[in-house]
C-alpha cells in the first residue's frame, strides 16, 4: 500500500514552510490517490502537533481526507487517511 511521509523535524521553526509542506503533501496524496499520509511533528512540547491538527481541521483541507488518527503508541505521529 502506497503511503507518503512528512517529517517536520527540520522545519519545526519555519512557520510558513510548515503550512506549505502540509499543503504539498495533501495535494500529492489526492493527485496520486495515496491512501495514507504519515505526518511526524515530533514529540517536543506538542505545539507543532497542535498546529498540524489545526491545519488539518480547516474546512477546505478536511473535505479532502477521510479521517485522521493520532498514533496512541507514538505521540509524535499523525496519520491522515484518504478515500479512494
Amino acid at each position: 500500500m502506497a503511503k507518503l511521509k512528512l517529517d517536520l523535524h527540520d522545519i519545526y521553526n519555519k512557520g510558513d514552510k510548515i503550512e506549505q509542506e502540509l499543503n504539498n503533501i495533501i495535494e500529492e496524496a489526492v493527485e496520486k490517490k495515496i491512501k495514507t499520509v504519515e505526518i511526524i511533528p515530533g514529540k517536543g512540547s506538542g505545539q507543532l502537533k497542535k498546529r498540524v491538527l489545526k491545519f488539518l481541521d480547516q474546512p477546505h483541507i478536511k473535505k479532502q481526507y477521510h479521517r485522521i488518527n493520532k498514533d496512541k503508541d507514538n505521540f509524535g505521529r499523525v496519520f491522515v487517511y484518504f478515500k479512494k
